[in-house]
Order: C-alpha cells, then sequence, then structure tokens
C-alpha cells in the first residue's frame, strides 16, 4: 500500500496540464506545486513560519549534503527532518544523484554505487542505491528519491544508455531495500535527449511499480527547446494515476511548459538563489535589483504583487539594501521571488480547474513578450 493518495481532480480542456491532490503523512498538497529548495535542512534566507505564510505546501531536502554534514544518523536522533527544523508539512528529499554527478572528478561510478569524496574536506564516502535508501529513511521525508546516475550533456548515445540500463537496476535494488511503510518511493526516467532511451527508462520503471515518477537529467545545459520537447514526449508513458515530477527546473517558463507537458511537481534553486544575487521576478519578466535604474524608484518590485515585500517596499529601498551588503536585503528578495513561484503555481491551478489554462499560458508569455525583460 502506497504512504500517499494522489487523486487526478481535473484536466484541463484544451491541454495536458492537471490538477490534482497528493496526501502524504505530514498533510495535502494541491497540484501542480513548486517545492522550495532546503538544500540544508533550510529554505535560505525563511523560517518555517513565513514559508506557510507565502503559501508554500511542502519543500525539498537534500540528502548529500545532509549526508555529509550534519549526518543522517544524527538527524534520526532528532527526530528526523521534521523535528529537526520545525517544519511539520510535507517534505521530498532528493537522492543525492544529481549532487553526486556535479561532483566530476571526485567520484567513480560503479555497477554497485558511488565512491566520492566530500565537497567539504575531501574525505572518502560512498553510496549505493541500499545507502540511498537507508539515509532517506533516517531523514524522515514523506517522498524519497530512487538513487540514479544523471548524465552530462552533451553525451555519447552509447554512455547514456548504459547510465539509464543503471538507474533501472538502482531503481530495482532502492525498492528492494525500502523498509518504512510511512514514505512514498519515486523512480527517476533518465536517457539523457534521446527519445527511445526516455521511453526505455519510463517503461522499465513502470514495470518495477513506484508510488510516483520523477524525469531526471534536465536542465543539465540543453537549450529550452529540447528540454521541452522531452518532456512533452515523456508524460504520456508516465502512468496517469501517479505524480509525475520534473526535477531542477526552474524558470517561470520552464514550470508552464512543465505543467502544460502533464507534469505535477517541480523543484529548482533558482528563486532562492537568484534573489540572494539580486535577480528578482516579476509577471513582465525578470528584473535586477542592483541597476541604477532603480536609484530613486520609489514603487514596488511588481505593481501586481500582492506579497508583503511589494506591499511595504521600493525598488529604491531593495537596491540600497542589496548594494549596502545588508542580510535582510537576502530575507526581502527571497520572500518575493518564492511569494511569485507559488502564487504562479496557484495561478495555475485556479486557470486549470476552470477550463482555461491554454488562455493562462498565452497571457503568460504576452506580458513578458509585450514589456520585455527589465534590467
Amino acid at each position: 500500500m502506497s504512504a500517499i493518495d494522489f487523486k487526478v481532480i481535473k484536466n484541463d480542456r484544451d491541454s495536458a496540464a492537471r490538477l490534482c491532490s497528493l496526501t502524504t503523512p505530514h498533510g495535502r498538497i494541491d497540484t501542480p506545486i513548486f517545492m522550495p529548495v532546503g538544500t540544508q535542512a533550510t529554505v535560505k534566507a525563511m523560517t518555517p513560519e513565513e514559508l506557510c505564510e507565502i503559501g508554500a505546501q511542502i519543500i525539498l531536502a537534500n540528502t548529500y549534503h545532509l549526508y555529509i554534514r550534519p549526518g543522517h544518523k544524527l538527524m534520526e536522533r532528532m527526530g528526523g527532518l521534521h523535528a529537526f527544523m520545525h517544519w511539520d508539512r510535507p517534505i521530498l528529499t532528493d537522492s543525492g544523484g544529481f549532487q553526486v554527478f556535479s561532483l566530476g572528478e571526485l567520484r567513480k561510478i560503479s555497477e554497485e554505487g558511488v565512491r566520492f569524496q566530500s565537497h567539504l574536506d575531501g574525505s572518502p564516502h560512498f553510496i549505493s542505491p541500499e545507502n540511498a535508501v537507508a539515509i532517506q529513511e533516517a531523514l524522515g521525508g514523506d517522498i524519497i528519491m530512487c538513487f540514479d546516475e544523471c548524465p552530462p550533456y552533451p553525451a555519447e548515445y552509447d554512455y547514456v544508455r548504459r547510465s539509464a540500463e543503471l538507474t533501472t537496476r538502482w531503481a530495482g535494488r532502492c525498492k528492494e531495500a525500502k523498509r518504512r511503510d510511512d514514505q512514498a518511493l519515486f523512480g527517476i526516467v533518465q536517457g539523457g535527449m534521446h527519445r527511445d532511451l526516455r521511453e526505455q527508462s519510463a517503461n522499465d520503471l513502470r514495470a518495477l511499480g513506484f508510488d510516483g515518477y520523477a524525469l531526471g537529467g534536465l536542465s543539465v545545459g540543453e537549450e529550452k527547446g529540447l528540454m521541452y520537447e522531452i518532456m512533452g514526449y515523456c508524460a504520456p508513458f508516465l502512468p496517469f494515476d501517479k505524480p509525475r515530477y520534473v526535477m531542477g527546473i526552474g524558470a517561470p517558463e520552464d514550470l508552464i511548459e512543465g505543467i502544460n507537458s502533464g507534469f505535477d511537481m517541480f523543484d529548482c534553486v533558482m528563486p532562492t538563489r537568484n534573489a540572494r544575487n539580486g535577480m528578482l521576478f516579476t509577471a513582465n519578466g525578470s528584473m535586477n535589483i542592483k541597476n541604477a535604474l532603480y536609484a530613486e524608484d520609489n514603487s514596488p518590485i511588481d505593481g501586481e504583487c500582492a506579497c508583503y515585500v511589494c506591499k511595504n517596499y521600493s525598488r529604491a529601498y531593495l537596491r540600497h539594501l542589496f548594494r549596502s551588503g545588508e542580510i535582510l536585503a537576502s530575507r526581502l528578495n527571497t520572500w518575493h521571488n518564492l511569494y511569485y513561484y507559488l502564487s504562479l503555481m496557484a495561478d495555475a491551478r485556479k486557470a486549470i480547474a476552470e477550463d482555461r489554462f491554454s488562455q493562462f499560458r498565452r497571457e503568460f508569455y504576452a506580458k513578458r513578450q509585450e514589456l520585455g525583460t527589465r534590467g
């Protein structure tokens, strides 16, 4: 029996977009949904109470980073992630596969798993599919992910084929290793930018049977059009009655295209990382608050935004905070960016419920085309 209950509530009339509910041991999630990334058991610059206030229903935590520091066994002794970070809503933990991929020369992949050196101190470590599941069970997330290999882009066809086949074998081992009944396990579809390998990977994972299915290996350097093509191609191969998750894509237009293709869940560090670098998201595109253009601009970031920041602070003040190196700049910028992302998802859900997602999508792009990207 699955640890989650997933229901498709409504399909959009003119697209593959769908409105769903996903109930976990820590509460219900309405999809489509964006998951703020709490890499090290914190969404940078935000308290859990603030995340709830802006509408975060679920967050993502990173297995690799929490395994390295403070360690999954310590986390387990502290009552798991929920108790440790004071978050009582759902949590998804990724498997650490992408982070291990990003270590490059510091890791060595074999059939058994991955040997790697810590990015912090160079100490040697080994993660197998069985270890990845055990670590995530200790962390205690509501949804855990199979360990996978994320191939680079571009890569030779034969390498990507072998990588996808290894990911499938590892997925089978993850399923065998899973012990907790209160966590859902998602399989991860790989296959690079090759349609036949993606289809084979999806079919192999369906045969194994998982609580949900994710699309991995995107946003690794490929052009946007190819990313969208792969999303649209893969969605029909994933079970209709299970959650569909695209991992690590994060520009607002990426989310819109993912929803349009029939996916339900998304995550990315983009809104939080960009906030710390002074890049803010608005209905009309992005703006760089560092720009001298805003030095005496008394208007809010986005006149259409109802967030706390836009209600109370000017562009001029936010620019001043950023250029002065004030911590409050990261706090306020992050608040706004996450509010924008979560509101975009809420608006998309409303549009699907009202059979007008295609119109919503057109209007989303029209605003950007008409006014352009600023700063």
